[in-house]
């Protein structure tokens, strides 16, 4: 691929959604499995294969930063109040 198609494919990539960069994923994996395929054009499949990977670990990790922070707030705000008391109160 040229520069201009890695840019074109990465801008491409990241406006897919979690589930449709799976199922593509899910598409490239069957396809290379199954082989049949030339050398450029296997080569070609992994690495759309590898651009699919980075957008699902990064919705992944964006879903795992906002549970962590909907699980840590609630019990967050709570300990400062804690802390404060002690504080106050010693």
């Amino acid at each position: 691929m040229t520069d201009d198609a890695t840019t074109t494919a990465a801008g491409a990539t990241g406006t897919l959604g979690y589930e449709q960069a799976r199922d593509e994923l899910i598409e490239v994996v069957r396809r290379l499995e199954a082989g049949g395929t030339t050398l450029e054009e296997s080569l070609a499949l992994w690495e759309r294969g590898e651009e699919l990977a980075q957008v699902c670990r990064h919705w992944l990790e964006g879903a795992r930063a906002r549970l962590d922070a909907a699980l840590a707030g609630p019990a967050a705000e709570g300990r400062g109040d804690e802390e404060d008391e002690e504080g106050n109160g010693g």
